[in-house]
This record gives C-alpha cells, structure tokens and sequence, in this order.
C-alpha cells in the first residue's frame, strides 16, 4: 500500500507519492516536503524548474486512470511493479527531462534485478504508455513521448538480460493425482479446462444460459472475457467429454453459475461430517446449537444463550 497524499499547495490540490503507507520514510517524506514548500515562500518543490509535472505526479496521476480502466483485469500490480525502478531513479525528475538515456538507465536496473528479456520489454512499454497517456492528455510535450520511442526492445542473445524458461504443461500424472484431494466441483472445473482449454475465468463463470447445446458440439459464449473490451466475441467449443461433466452441472435457474463456491462449501461440510472421529455433542453441531453438557466444566457462552437469558 502506498501513500499518494493529496496536499492543497500553491492554490490547487496535488497527488504526491510518499512512499509505503504509514512508514516512517512517507512520513519523513511529508515532513520534508512541507519544509521546502515553507522555505520556498509556499512554492511547491516537486515541479520541474519548467514549472512541469515530477514523474512522481504524473504517475500518481496515471494510476487514479488505471484503477477505473483495469478494474477486472491483472495489468495494475504489474504496472505498478514496473514504476518501482522508475520512481526509485527519477522520480522527484521533471519529466520533461526524462529522455531516452533516462529510459535506458531504469532499463539497465531491471536488468541488474536480475529481470528476464520478455519481462524487462513487458515494463519498458509499460512506462511508455504513461508518458504517452500524458501526451494525449497534454501533460507532457509530446517531444518527450517521442524520444523515448526510439528505445528499441531488447533482442534475444543480444543484451546482458537473461532468457526465460519455456513454459511446458503439467504433465498428466500430476492433474490426475489432485482428484483425491479436491471437491467435486473444483475437479469438474479441471477436467473442463484439461478437455476446452478455456481460462480459468471463464469456467467459474460459466452459466446454463450461456450455453448452446442444440448442436452436437456444444457452444459455450462467455458473458465476459479477456478480448471483450476490444469488441471480439469468445467462443468454446465443447465436445462430448467435457458435455459428459458438464450434464452433472446444468441448473434450471439458467443465470445461476454452475460451480457454486457456497454448494462446494456444504459439500465440505457434508463430507467432514461423515468421516468425523468425535461425538456430535463435541465441537458445533448443524441441527442446533451446542449446549451446555454435564462433562464439560466450563459454562456456554454462545448467541443463543444471549438470547435466552434477555
């Protein structure tokens, strides 16, 4: 959690990133930034000698856009964790001074992080979308946006970054070993995948009513998906395997979600229940409350005592 507090200086409210929320660093950064802006004669010290925005600013300015954008998607923890070495080297920087060596350098850090080629690429052009998106927005001169996009991507077996590993499947014998060990409903989503291959997010949200079966490959339509927002419709194709698991899954409330967090629980439950050792009278039962037995020395103290005794 990070601090981006909004400070009322120099007539108008401005977003500062203070560092790690409720630490003594943000809280030293405060201190020190409303002692310069005093020594200054209430001249706010975080802009540039241009009178232009930190790159602090814009990208605290950047992050209140992506929150709302991304809302269901995972790009906002990684496009924070791109800022990291670009706030640690420049970020009290005005970024009309943050060129294509300024670029370089948070690169080169990522390298010395240890970060591989594809990944180091991935933030680069993170990083260049928000000078872009403070171009379009007239935030940064569009020069500055311009140079920066003469850094090229880093090449296979041609820079100091290390090369990932390829990405294999999990071999058969380890999926199939997690069926004893998982509920119904979660081996049925597996099993789904393994047959469709389609994401994990469009198995739990997988409805009856978005289902074509009126044809001997079925026709799965996800509500949401991925490519949504660039107006591509999705399509999963489902043959007889996956119909076969599928049959045990299909509800009449055709807008209810087939694999149900709350059945999968009451499944637990049930089968805890059955395989337990103790005596029902021992520990909360699910037909009544626990009462207060002869061998037990120690009073109840539950809600329905409560209500009793009022």
């Amino acid at each position: 959690m990070y601090l981006a507090k909004r400070l009322p200086l120099n007539g108008t409210d401005h977003d500062l990133d203070l560092g790690k929320w409720n630490s003594k660093a943000s809280k030293s950064e405060y201190d020190r930034l409303i002692g310069e802006w005093l020594s200054l004669g209430q001249t706010l010290p975080t802009t540039g000698p241009d009178g232009s925005l930190t790159v602090n600013e814009l990208l605290v300015a950047y992050l209140r856009w992506a929150k709302g954008y991304y809302q269901n998607s995972r790009e906002l923890p990684n496009i924070r964790l791109a800022f990291r070495p670009l706030k640690a080297l420049y970020g009290r920087t005005s970024i009309s001074d943050f060129g294509p060596l300024a670029l370089k350098a948070v690169r080169q850090k990522m390298i010395d992080d240890d970060l591989c080629r594809n990944e180091i690429n991935k933030r680069i052009g993170r990083i260049k979308r928000v000078i872009k998106s403070g171009a379009e927005n007239e935030l940064v001169a569009s020069s500055v946006f311009h140079g920066l996009q003469a850094i090229r991507g880093l090449t296979r077996g041609r820079s100091e970054a290390r090369e990932s590993e390829p990405v294999k499947p999990v071999p058969e014998a380890y999926v199939d070993a997690l069926e004893s060990h998982v509920l119904p409903q979660t081996w049925a989503m597996i099993q789904l995948q393994r047959f469709t291959g389609m994401r994990p997010s469009e198995v739990t949200n997988m409805r009856t009513s978005d289902l074509d079966v009126s044809h001997k490959v079925w026709i799965y339509s996800p509500a949401q998906h991925k490519t949504a927002h660039h107006g591509h419709s999705r399509q999963i194709c489902i043959g007889p395997r996956a119909q076969e698991i599928l049959r045990l899954w299909l509800k009449t409330d055709l807008q209810a979600f087939l694999f149900s967090p709350k059945e999968a629980r009451e499944t637990w439950v049930a089968e805890k229940s059955k395989t337990r050792k103790t005596p029902l009278h021992y520990g909360t039962r699910t037909d009544q409350s626990l009462t207060r037995t002869s061998h037990s020395p120690f009073p109840s103290f539950r809600a329905s005592d409560a209500t009793d005794c009022s």
